[in-house]
């Protein structure tokens, strides 16, 4: 059953973070529940997807197949700071084991979290590439910590550990079509062969390896064979998507 759940992660990982398909069936459907239903995660279709999906497609997706294969995986949402159920991911009790999954953070391996105590953190270091993970566990709150190395290491989301609920996990999905992040573009990719992570929003794209960061502002005319080749989307879908950014206001 390990090997199973590490191919579904695997399979997984070729899917591309963007918000792209998300915009168009927003767009499509005028009304954010029936563009969450119309989404390709939602019917556990991974092999018809558009193109990718955001965390709620992604996780949705994990969690369907691992119903699938008899497990028991909890939905958990993410807090930054004051903003509450922005991200998500969900934990397994495998084996004896507490593993904790987060693909909407292009993080596709199951950690193991660190053990819990009832009144001291624990913690676990995941030297991933490019970007290396820590979690932190202390008052049933699991934090996310990533960086590009121990000492630089950032608070991007906490958890709390008894989850949601499969319905609630929905009304926060809806509740995401009417955020900020859908008026721009957000493309985030992991190629985890060569450890290269692809990064694009607003018109900048972000290429991260082991050997660090670099920045470039694609040009508008060029966005679409960019985004299409580096994020493995069809050039009509990049091209329908940045048309109805420019047109229609959320």
């Amino acid at each position: 059953m390990w090997n199973k759940i590490q191919s579904i992660c695997r399979e997984l990982s070729q899917i591309t973070y963007e918000n792209l398909t998300k915009i168009i069936r927003y767009a499509d459907s005028g009304d954010a529940r029936r563009a969450r239903i119309a989404d390709d995660s939602f019917q556990n279709d991974a092999d018809a997807w558009m193109g990718g999906g955001t965390c709620f497609s992604m996780t949705w997706h994990l969690y369907q197949k691992l119903i699938a294969e008899g497990l028991t995986p909890r939905l958990m949402m993410g807090h930054k700071r004051k903003e509450k159920n922005i991200h998500c991911g969900l934990r397994l009790f495998f084996e004896g084991k507490n593993y904790f999954f987060d693909p909407g953070y292009l993080i596709f391996e199951p950690l193991e979290m660190p053990e819990s105590f009832l009144t001291a953190k624990s913690s676990a270091f995941f030297p991933l590439t490019p970007n290396q993970v820590r979690l932190d566990r202390e008052n049933g709150v699991l934090s996310l910590f990533t960086g590009m190395n121990l000492h630089s290491m950032k608070l991007r989301f906490e958890f709390p550990e008894e989850g949601v609920e499969e319905r609630d996990f929905h009304r926060f999905w809806t509740e995401s079509f009417d955020r900020e992040m859908m008026t721009y573009p957000v493309l985030n990719r992991l190629d985890r062969e060569n450890g290269i992570q692809y990064y694009y929003q607003k018109g900048n794209l972000m290429t991260r390896d082991r050997s660090g960061s670099r920045m470039e502002k694609i040009p508008e005319e060029q966005q679409i064979a960019v985004l299409s080749r580096l994020f493995s989307l069809s050039p009509d879908t990049v091209e329908r998507a940045l048309t109805i950014l420019k047109t229609k206001s959320f």
